[in-house]
């Protein structure tokens, strides 16, 4: 598993004191971060697939959400890397259910959003992924989330129940 934030945060956090900003969608930090978070994220799943090791990459994908050609960029480099499938799960939440996470959260990246909650939400796509992905309601607990996608995993695949083979 690999995670956007986990691998990309460090650096993000650098220019971002350079930029003076601390949230990663101000336009002004995501403008100058976006395509190379991204292309980290896709190189490391790349190496990964090319030692033999399935690949789950963990980001929101929002350009490959909205744009069928970005997706198949995507899963032609990872296809070409040695993934035999490549799957999108979509987690997606109300409006509502969205906000009150980030209220209960708290965190102060999160304010100048809150302060402008209609602003914030007009921003987002929230709406399914145009290309083929499998929905799942994010709801719960992570470990019924996880449960939930290992299901429709081996139901869309007939996977084994002993594990995901390597879909990345």
């Amino acid at each position: 598993m690999i995670d956007q934030d986990v691998a990309t945060g460090p650096l993000v956090s650098v220019i971002g004191s350079l930029v003076n900003v601390d949230d990663i969608d101000d336009p002004r930090l995501a403008t100058l971060t976006r395509a190379a978070r991204y292309e980290t994220l896709t190189c490391l799943g790349e190496d990964n697939l090319r030692l033999g090791h399935g690949v789950l990459l963990v980001a929101p994908f929002t350009e490959e959400r909205k744009d069928l050609e970005a997706w198949e960029e995507l899963n032609r480099r990872l296809r070409q890397a040695g993934a035999v499938t490549v799957t999108m799960v979509w987690l997606y939440l109300s409006r509502d259910e969205l906000l009150r996470r980030m209220h209960a959260r708290g965190a102060e990246r999160d304010a100048d959003k809150l302060t402008a909650e209609q602003r914030f939400i007009d921003q987002l796509h929230l709406g399914p992924p145009v290309g083929p992905h499998i929905p799942i309601h994010a709801v719960g607990s992570v470990d019924q989330l996880v449960h939930r996608i290992v299901l429709q995993l081996r139901a869309d695949f007939s996977l084994p129940s002993s594990g995901l083979g390597d879909i990345a």
